[in-house]
């Protein structure tokens, strides 16, 4: 059952936080960074987010968390804007948007396509809103109910849904869970005392930090990987004026049903662990495709192949802090780094955070509704400011960003080590792209392998090292039973889609 006063209640407490000069000051610069890395193709919010972290360490840990996740989905209302101006995604969840975006841009309707995105991002958000506000409740008192069994069995269904559904290389991305699952053991371990993968050296004891293994991971590569790439292409920001954005009534009554799906198709998908805006958008664009009167349309300018990708991928955003904020299983890898500041200020996310942290919990929400308010107002008017980002030169933005991640690693711990980290890992880093491994498992494995590790643990110690402890308990072995069929469906698709793209090959038999 919903408890409506106690969201009521709970909606006071988020506005008296966030309506203050500083909960205002953090929302809004978090959204309009976001944003503003968003349209910047070849960034990317997982790489904003890791430079920014250890500046989140000297805030309250509630305004470091509504910037941190302003960041996250303001790029996701910006990264459509270089998808549909250049055919460039601004980020992963944006590319869908550039299928029939970019057409549209071709056709004169740029300034059209720019708005309505930015409503059907704003709809979708809303929509995500209101499901997070609502399931936020119920899912912490059953969340309540859980052991360390089941808390074990749903990390383990959260890594496999992460690397074999929203991976387009599943059992790639089933390695580096492994990878991050080994680099969390790092340390001093503390049943037994000992040091584990320490190789001598007391700088490593503490464990490897998340603030210098997430830059090396997703900020200097993204940074190699651009390093050599030359200046966009220019657009015509004459072309865009507010007369040109406004659709006309046949394209608002073409949009809204889209947008409508799309919202619910992200929020269902985003309240997934390991799948988010991502498998969202990429869903709706199916969906819509399926649904309309002349498919042939997609892919050359229709509005609805824009609007549905955008309402779910930003429903998917909002709804992915659901299993992050009430049973602290990260959506996707930008909850995993948001997960591990929390962590870092000594605050367990799960089902009591609603109860210790009732600050930091609803003054998050109610930012959410906030942002997206203050997203609606800045990225209408503010879309030929956008637009003029897209001229930065890269020889001067990269350099910038570098000198931000030393000083900001260093800042954490005020230890060189660090930057050796960061410097090693931004070279794994490249190199995992270039042979086709996502570093983003990586960071699941890291913040979750602990956690895991811990329940598991305290399962055996409890059950007597009984192993059966993990099926015997109803919900435990209902988790297992998830995982089991996810890989077996995983298999399965895997075989079938071989068997169908083996050539038909005639077999001629010579004694017939």
């Amino acid at each position: 059952m919903i408890d409506l006063s106690g969201i009521a209640s709970g909606l006071a407490i988020g506005f008296s936080v966030v309506l203050t000069p500083m909960g205002l000051l953090y929302c809004f610069f978090g959204v309009f960074l976001g944003t503003f890395i968003g349209v910047l193709p070849g960034i990317g919010p997982m790489a904003t987010i890791a430079v920014l972290m250890p500046v989140t360490f000297h805030l309250d840990p509630t305004y470091g968390v509504i910037m941190l996740a302003g960041i996250y989905y303001g790029a996701a209302y910006g990264g459509s804007t270089a998808s549909i101006l250049l055919n460039l995604p601004g980020t992963a969840s944006s590319a869908v948007t550039a299928i029939d975006g970019y057409p549209m841009a071709q056709k004169g309707r740029a300034g059209v396509a720019l708005f309505i995105t930015a409503i059907a991002s704003f709809v979708g958000s809303m929509t995500g809103l209101v499901i997070l506000i609502a399931l936020s409740q119920p899912l912490s008192r059953l969340a309540i109910e859980f052991s360390a069994p089941e808390y074990f069995s749903l990390m383990l269904l959260g890594l496999l849904a992460a690397s074999l559904l929203a991976s387009r290389r599943p059992f790639k991305a089933l390695a580096m869970i492994v990878f991050g699952l080994l680099l969390g053991l790092v340390g001093i371990d503390l049943n037994s005392g000992t040091s584990r993968y320490t190789f001598g050296l007391p700088q490593l004891f503490e464990g490897l930090s998340l603030v210098a293994l997430a830059m090396g991971l997703f900020g200097l590569p993204e940074l190699i990987a651009n390093a050599g790439r030359g200046p966009l292409r220019q657009v015509d920001r004459s072309s865009i004026t507010f007369r040109s954005m406004l659709p006309t009534r046949e394209e608002w009554r073409r949009s809204w049903m889209p947008m409508a799906r799309g919202a619910g198709v992200g929020s269902v998908f985003g309240t997934l662990p390991g799948t988010g805006g991502l498998i969202a958008s990429f869903m709706s664009y199916t969906l819509e495709k399926r649904v309309a009167r002349d498919p042939e349309e997609f892919g050359k300018g229709a509005i609805e192949g824009v609007c549905g990708p955008e309402s779910a991928n930003n429903a998917g955003v909002q709804t992915g802090f659901i299993p992050t904020l009430t049973l602290g299983v990260p959506g996707d890898a930008v909850m995993a780094l948001i997960l591990g500041v929390l962590m870092i200020h000594g605050i367990a996310p799960g089902p009591m955070l609603m109860v210790d942290q009732p600050n930091l919990f609803w003054g998050l929400i109610v930012s959410f509704g906030v942002g997206n308010i203050l997203l609606l107002v800045l990225n209408i008017p503010l879309i030929g400011l956008w637009v003029r980002v897209l001229t930065i030169p890269f020889n001067i933005l990269f350099p910038t960003i570098v000198v931000l991640i030393c000083i900001g690693v260093y800042t954490v711990n005020y230890s060189t080590t660090d930057i050796f980290t960061v410097m090693a890992f931004g070279i794994v880093g490249f190199g995992m792209r270039r042979l086709g491994f996502e570093p983003a498992p990586v960071i699941l494995g890291c913040v979750l392998g602990p956690l895991m590790e811990e329940n598991f643990r305290r399962s055996l110690v409890l059950s007597g090292g009984d192993f059966s402890h993990f099926v015997e308990r109803p919900i435990s072995a209902t988790l297992l039973g998830a995982c089991l069929l996810l890989v077996l469906w995983t298999i399965a698709k895997r075989v079938l889609r071989g068997r169908r793209s083996e050539p038909y090959e005639a077999v001629s038999d010579p004694s017939a």
